[in-house]
């Protein structure tokens, strides 16, 4: 049995809720499992991570709720605000450098390296008090960094965890796919010792959504285009199938000494057009505003806002 669905996590009220998309509406989960006298869904209604960690058993259930829902229980999607789908993951979110040719060799132009392909994944992480909304406002701290800069990526969402995933087991490890920024300090991560994680962890700068959409949802991730712009001018454009590493490579080889858990997050890398490697460089400043857009699942967008 197949669950396509595009599921987001939203406040209301003030509350945070999990969500199913109906088009330009949303189903609040809880309230319809309360109104079908359903209980808790085998964990589905407890938030993102419970639902994913529920496996088929709880994705059937929601699909079941989804369809069923009463319309007291359906609400415009334009009324809530939508979060991160998973607002606070349990560990840092995993992330791939240079794993586009051309943006490789765009970043090793602008930092005077030799244009070398890499040889294997380059595996960083993003910590998680870096994840924010999809709509949500982007932190801008001259005193901190004034080179911010942006990756437009697909995230993958673990469903099945495990260690040593061999490459031929890798996407039935998959739940869903996301939209992701890995929104960049330049002028840290490239200061001398290569700070990447510095440089890829400032609060709010990983904005992440609007929903996670599951496998059966998106089948094949191997051809999406991705895009993004700031303020309404195209800056990156390319499809997922340039991957120098797909996504069952990279899930065998995070996993081959580092256990992966359900609703681990897993940002895939971005294609070339970055800032930092423009002639001139370029660099986002207070009231610039990104869009970051994939086929099939959605976009993000996010203004950039000083701070004091």
């Amino acid at each position: 049995m197949e669950y396509p669905m595009r599921v987001a996590t939203f406040r209301s009220g003030g509350d945070q809720r999990l969500g199913v998309g109906r088009g330009e509406e949303i189903v609040d989960v809880a309230l319809a499992a309360d109104r079908l006298g359903m209980g808790d869904l085998a964990g589905a209604t407890s938030g993102m991570l419970a639902l994913i960690a529920g496996g088929d058993e709880a994705l059937r259930a929601l699909a079941d709720v989804a369809g069923r829902a009463p319309d007291d229980s359906v609400m415009p999607l334009a009324s809530v605000e939508l979060l991160a789908p998973i607002p606070r993951p349990r560990k840092n979110v995993f992330c791939v450098g240079r794993n586009y040719a051309e943006h490789a060799a765009e970043s090793l132009r602008a930092i005077g390296q030799e244009v070398k392909l890499p040889p294997s994944p380059n595996i960083f992480t993003k910590a998680v008090t870096a994840v924010t909304g999809p709509y949500s406002d982007i932190p801008f701290d001259a005193a901190v960094s004034e080179r911010i800069d942006w990756e437009v990526e697909l995230a993958v969402i673990v469903g099945v965890g495990g260690r040593r995933i061999t490459r031929e087991e890798g996407l039935r490890h998959v739940w869903g796919y996301t939209v992701l920024n890995d929104v960049s300090a330049r002028d840290i991560q490239n200061r001398p010792g290569a700070q990447w994680f510095l440089g890829k962890s400032l609060d709010g700068s990983c904005p992440m959504g609007p929903w996670i959409v599951t496998t059966d949802e998106l089948p094949d991730p191997t051809n999406l285009r991705l895009r993004l712009l700031v303020n309404g001018v195209v800056k990156q454009d390319d499809t997922t199938a340039h991957m120098l590493f797909d996504i069952p490579t990279l899930l065998a080889e995070i996993s081959h000494g580092t256990t992966l858990e359900p609703g681990d997050i897993i940002a895939t890398g971005t294609p070339a057009g970055v800032g930092f490697a423009r002639t001139p460089p370029e660099f986002l400043r207070p009231g610039d505003v990104m869009e970051s857009v994939i086929e099939g699942i959605g976009a993000l967008r996010n203004r950039v806002v000083a701070v004091e």
